[in-house]
């Protein structure tokens, strides 16, 4: 896993190694009651930082709000080196990448399509 490592096989790597910390280790309290999964990894073309992209669900409600993703990117945030250690001793790497990470959009953008396509259907039944 050395130089000429792909970044994409680096990011499934990485994804995969996140996803089972988020499971096993983290013991954030602001993780606490929520279900954070690991979406997407984007990794630069040296190595150098890896962007993961997360997605949050709180238990038992709906909970999109703003500030409940800083939250969760926050406690993130502060796990980082807990993460990064464990990418270093999992995958043989010269630099571990720097983590950056950010919500995934991309069911709620879904949601809103879903919403439109669903709307216009309804007005020409009518």
């Amino acid at each position: 896993m050395g130089k000429g490592y792909r970044p994409g096989r680096l990011g499934e790597e990485i994804k995969k190694i996140t996803s089972d910390l988020l499971l096993k280790e983290l013991k954030d309290p602001r993780l606490e009651g929520s279900l954070v999964s690991v979406t997407a990894v984007d990794v630069t073309g040296d190595g150098s930082i890896a962007t993961v992209y997360l997605s949050a669900l709180k238990m038992g409600q709906q909970d999109n709000s703003k500030e409940y993703k800083d939250e969760i990117l926050e406690a993130m945030r502060s796990c980082k080196g807990v993460i990064r250690r464990e990418i270093g001793k999992n995958i043989k790497l010269r630099h571990v990448p720097d983590l950056i990470f950010k919500m995934d959009t991309s069911l709620e953008y879904g949601r809103h399509i879903d919403e439109l396509i669903d709307s216009v259907v309804k007005k020409d039944e009518k």
